[in-house]
C-alpha cells in the first residue's frame, strides 16, 4: 500500500482554485489509509476522487519525508467552512445527507445564523451497515429534487466515500464532499480540538484523550500502522532507485 498511489489526486494548492463544476471531493488521513489498505472497495472509491484533501498532519509529514513536498493540512471542516463561504457569496444552495434528524436540524439552525443567503436542505438516511436499492433511491431523489450546488455526505468513513462513489453519476449536485466529523463537530454535538491544538498538529491526540474508549485502536494502533506502510514505502523506493 503506497501513499503515493494518490499523489495524482492529492490536493496541493488553495481552496480558491477548485473549479465550479461536479466534483468529487474525499478526505485522507491515517486512518482511511490504513483502512483503505486491507478494504479494496474503500480504496477504489478513494482513486475515484477528483479532489483527495490531504486531512491530517501524518499525510502532510508523509509526503514531506517520501517526496520532499511541503503540502498544506487541509480537513474536512475547512473545506466546509470554504464552500459554505462560497454558496453565502452567490447564494447558493447546499444539502446535508447523514446523520440524525436532531443533528441535521442543529446544523441548519446555526446555518440559517451564520449563512442566511444559502438555500438548505437535508435528509437523513436509515441508520444501517448497507442500504438497500429502495434506500439509494429515496436518497437520492431527495438530493435530486432540490439540485444543490453542493452535497455534503456524513456517513463516517469508508460508509460514505464508497456511497458517494457508487451514485455519483446519477447525483445532481455539483460538489460532492465526504466530510464526516463535521456534521457533528458543527452541530456541537461533539466537540471539536481547540485551534492552537490543531495548529501544533496534535489534534489526533486531543480526540483519543477524549474518546480513549472508541478510538485507542484507530489512532495507536492505526497511526502505527501508518508509519509502518509509510517506512516501507520510503525504504521500497530508495531500493528501487539504487
Amino acid at each position: 500500500m503506497n501513499l503515493l498511489k494518490y499523489d495524482h489526486i492529492l490536493f496541493k494548492e488553495n481552496l480558491d482554485t477548485i473549479e465550479d463544476k461536479k466534483l468529487l471531493i474525499n478526505t485522507l488521513n491515517a486512518y482511511s489509509f490504513v483502512t483503505a489498505s486491507y478494504d479494496d472497495s474503500f480504496q477504489s472509491a478513494l482513486l475515484k476522487s477528483d479532489i483527495l484533501l490531504p486531512d491530517g498532519i501524518s499525510i502532510v509529514m508523509a509526503m514531506k519525508f517520501l517526496k520532499g513536498e511541503q503540502i498544506k493540512k487541509i480537513a474536512g471542516a475547512d473545506i466546509f467552512e470554504w464552500e459554505m463561504q462560497r454558496l453565502q457569496n452567490k447564494k447558493g444552495k447546499c444539502f446535508f445527507l447523514g446523520s440524525s434528524s436532531d443533528t441535521l436540524l442543529k446544523i441548519s439552525a446555526r446555518c440559517h445564523k451564520e449563512y442566511p443567503d444559502v438555500n438548505i436542505q437535508y435528509f437523513s438516511p436509515p441508520y444501517k451497515p448497507i442500504f438497500s436499492e429502495t434506500d439509494n433511491a429515496e436518497m437520492i431523489k431527495a438530493v435530486n429534487s432540490f439540485s444543490p450546488d453542493v452535497l455534503f455526505i456524513g456517513m463516517t468513513a469508508p460508509k460514505q466515500e464508497k456511497w458517494a462513489a457508487e451514485n455519483f453519476d446519477s447525483i445532481n449536485a455539483q460538489h460532492v464532499c465526504c466530510i464526516g466529523a463535521v456534521f457533528d463537530f458543527y452541530a456541537g454535538t461533539v466537540k471539536r480540538s481547540p485551534k492552537w491544538v490543531i495548529d501544533l498538529g496534535f489534534e489526533w491526540f486531543y480526540r483519543l484523550m477524549r474518546e480513549p474508549k472508541r478510538l485507542w485502536k484507530r489512532y495507536l494502533i492505526g497511526n502505527t500502522k501508518f508509519i509502518f506502510f509509510i517506512l516501507k514505502e520510503k525504504w521500497s523506493t530508495n531500493f528501487s532507485r539504487g
